[in-house]
């Protein structure tokens, strides 16, 4: 199940820098939590925590940059805050192509980064909530039968039940009692419904 409790990360190895950024998400209610490298930050890692990261570039041991691509493999990462004191322009670059969502120098407006991170956080929501969208209908499909799944798969191919029946050698009736149990199985409210499920998780 996932978490909907939403928490800043927050990974600076200044600590006075954490401790301010900190005080600040502190200031308008948003728990947050701060490491002072990369390494620890991946040590509690939880794919289930939302949230955003706020993540500085340079810091001793790993960068920002190399965290940010160990997280890049996971399917539930949070989406990431940039921040630097030394305006590297080709770091920002390559933060924002490698998938950042936004990229501030320091010393940052606190209102600007209070804005960004709001995006960040509903961005991790929108993508948390398609994710268990996802899990709720791969759920549905794993409770039909074989011969049902095979229905199915003629269905959304766009079949009729008379090709349905003559491919899968049964009779037409049979076919529809199958479609049937498929949308009651699947919840779908119509043909569209299921198919935009099935589409939804990519059945191959």
């Amino acid at each position: 199940m996932l978490q909907n409790k939403a928490t800043v990360f927050i990974v600076d190895d200044d600590q006075s820098v954490r401790d301010a950024l900190k005080l600040l998400m502190q200031s308008i209610g948003l728990p947050a939590e701060t490491y002072e490298s990369g390494q620890a930050y991946l040590a509690q890692f939880d794919p289930e925590r939302a949230g955003c990261l706020v993540l500085d570039v340079r810091m001793k041991g790993m960068s920002g940059l190399v965290l940010q691509e160990k997280l890049s493999k996971q399917v539930l990462a949070p989406p990431i805050i940039m921040i630097t004191g030394h305006g590297d322009i080709a770091m920002a670059v390559r933060a924002i192509q490698a998938g950042a969502s936004d990229f501030i120098e320091k010393p940052f407006n606190d209102q600007a980064l209070l804005e960004s991170i709001h995006r960040a956080l509903e961005q991790d929501a929108k993508k948390r909530g398609q994710a268990m969208q996802q899990e709720e209908v791969i759920n549905r499909l794993a409770q039909l039968t074989q011969r049902e799944r095979e229905v199915l798969e003629q269905v959304v191919a766009g079949k009729r039940n008379k090709v349905i029946a003559f491919d899968l050698n049964i009779t037409q009736s049979t076919v529809e009692a199958h479609r049937s149990r498929v949308m009651e199985k699947m919840q779908a409210k119509s043909l569209s419904d299921l198919m935009r499920m099935v589409l939804f998780v990519h059945l191959d």
